[in-house]
């Protein structure tokens, strides 16, 4: 084991804690026997007569001086630029500009187109086609269309027709009017329904279209 080494006390050191001890036991006594009320009352009066005195404020600081004025110079005058006038612009000349008319333009005629090629001649017909029975019968009074009755209309009806090889009527056209159109529809209905031909023949012999005209008279007829 190990110890650590101190060092020895000095006399002054040992008298210091004496006298510390010995205040101590005479407190203690006097505390004891009374003394201590009369140390107190003692410190009291002491305390009563003691005048503490105020410390006197600090002088106060004068105030600062005002600052000194600032003179205000006024703006200098600034003289205003004069005015210039704008330049005159003169306007240049007006110049009138005649336009040359427009040209004329002569139309041209259209060129006519070329006439068609002549239709090739009809062959000679050497005997003409004949009716087959009476004409006069293929339209007749009991054939009177009733609107044309009811109307009154009568009058004279004339067509063209065309007689094929066959010796057939076909292609009937009104050629002249009755003034009625009941009267004429009624006339190519009937002709080319009942009418018959022996067809014409050529040089040769043979049957060729032909072609052939009848006129019809329409009359009320009286009951």
């Amino acid at each position: 084991m190990a110890y650590v080494d101190q060092p020895a006390m000095s006399p002054r050191k040992v008298v210091a804690i004496g006298l510390v001890a010995l205040l101590h036991v005479l407190i203690g006594y006097a505390f004891i026997t009374g003394l201590a009320f009369n140390v107190v009352k003692k410190v009291a009066q002491d305390l009563k007569t003691f005048d503490v005195q105020d410390e006197p404020p600090p002088p106060e600081e004068p105030p600062p001086p005002p600052p000194p004025e600032q003179k205000v110079e006024p703006p200098p005058v600034v003289a205003p630029p004069p005015i210039v006038a704008p330049p005159t612009v003169s306007a240049p000349p007006i110049q009138t500009v005649r336009e040359a008319p427009p040209p004329v333009i002569t139309p041209t005629a259209p060129v006519a187109p070329p006439a068609p090629p002549a239709p090739p001649a009809p062959p000679a017909v050497s005997k003409a086609a004949g009716a087959k029975g009476n004409p006069g019968s293929w339209v007749t009074n009991d054939d009177y269309p009733p609107s044309a009755l009811r109307a009154e209309e009568q009058g004279r009806t004339s067509v063209s027709f065309t007689i094929n090889t066959q010796g057939r009527i076909e292609n009937c056209v009104v050629t002249a009017s009755s003034g009625s159109s009941a009267l004429d529809d009624a006339t190519c209905r009937l002709v080319t329904r009942r009418g018959r031909y022996s067809a014409a023949q050529d040089a040769t012999g043979n049957p060729i279209a032909s072609k052939a005209s009848l006129s019809f008279r329409w009359v009320i007829p009286q009951d």
